[in-house]
């Protein structure tokens, strides 16, 4: 099956790792009630899972600040954040100005790496032969509409590839996500008929196929059943050795997605200095732009009511936003934050109050 290498660049251990957080402040005087935090509790998206679980465990190595991440889909992390029974949550959807108002405004959303939602398929027959689709093509597909593998909208975009004549097996994610949510606002926006009849969101009512849990459940219930097709973060694909599609877009031109066709998606956003961070990138224009691309973000309390917490919680983000940090990203599959947003998120984290007080010096 097709493999495309990974970013190798950027590799960074403990020991550096350790000297870029003494440089940024963290574990110095800027903060010294962050020493009484044994632990931090966060739960969320799946999709960054990968990242968040190398980041903390290199901030751990660090610092000693454990921070304990359920990876339980996006909705449940809105969910848990608004309950208040975890430090942050951590969502691919940002949240609805609604769910924003129930916790009184409380949030900030920190965009953290970005991120491709691929179409990943079981087709052992086609050997090193990859796939091109489209988006209309897609939603025609996941409607329940194309449903050989062979059909002629996938042969027109696949010219001489001998596609079987092998039915489509459809997995979508079952739980609350926000996988599902980017995937289906890039195909509102290209299909109007998957916007009238399904829509966007993290939870929907699929039409056709099978559900499984979380990205990972995504990833193996295509790995066992030939002829399926699902949707998960790159970094799924690439980990279990799956075959995935280029896909055209709104340009015409078939983008494999990449760290560079990921980046180049958010090349094109306008940030206001005053941005709250929630946007879409999906099917954004611009050569070399991968359609199916997201930042993904943490919710982190504007104003935390625990200041032991709220600095503890600043210090990582100073960390996480630094370029040790973002570096590790290209390893994994993601593509590291632009620089100007890292600025931008660079000025929102030092604002960042408990208690009704700044916190630092």
């Amino acid at each position: 099956m097709r493999q495309h290498a990974r970013a190798r660049r950027g590799w960074v251990t403990s020991i550096p790792l350790a000297i870029a957080i003494a440089a940024s402040g963290c574990g110095s005087g800027e903060a010294g009630s962050a020493a009484a935090v044994s632990g931090l509790t966060g739960a969320g998206a799946t999709f960054p899972n990968p990242i968040y679980t190398r980041w903390f465990d290199e901030y751990y190595r660090a610092t000693g600040l454990q921070i304990n991440y359920q990876s339980i889909g996006s909705g449940g992390g809105i969910r848990q954040f608004t309950e208040g029974t975890v430090d942050f949550g951590a969502t691919d959807e940002p949240m609805q100005d609604e769910e924003m108002a129930a916790v009184g405004g409380n949030v900030l959303h920190i965009p953290t790496v970005i991120g491709a939602v691929v179409l990943t398929y079981n087709l052992p027959s086609l050997g090193e032969t990859p796939l091109t689709l489209d988006g209309q093509t897609i939603a025609d597909m996941f409607l329940g509409r194309v449903t050989r593998w062979n059909d002629r909208r996938i042969s027109a975009l696949n010219p001489g590839v001998g596609l079987p004549d092998a039915e489509v097996v459809l997995v979508y994610r079952s739980d609350g996500s926000g996988t599902s949510f980017i995937f289906t606002d890039y195909l509102s926006k290209v299909s109007p008929d998957w916007k009238n009849e399904v829509g966007a969101g993290k939870s929907l009512q699929w039409p056709a196929g099978i559900g499984a849990k979380g990205n990972e459940g995504v990833t193996q219930q295509v790995k066992q059943l030939e002829g399926s097709i699902g949707y998960v973060e790159l970094i799924y694909a690439l980990s279990n050795r799956l075959a995935y599609a280029a896909v055209r877009n709104k340009s015409g031109e078939a983008v494999v997605p990449s760290l560079a066709s990921a980046s180049a998606a958010a090349a094109g956003v306008d940030w206001a200095a005053d941005t709250d961070f929630r946007v879409s990138i999906t099917d954004a224009s611009g050569p070399g732009a991968y359609p199916i691309a997201s930042f993904t973000w943490l919710l982190i309390k504007q104003d935390n009511p625990d200041p032991a917490k709220g600095a503890a919680i600043k210090q990582f983000l100073e960390w996480m936003v630094s370029p040790a940090a973002q570096n590790i990203a290209s390893e994994l599959g993601y593509a590291p934050l632009p620089v100007p947003v890292v600025d931008l998120v660079s000025q929102r984290i030092a604002g960042l109050q408990a208690a009704g007080s700044a916190i630092g010096g």
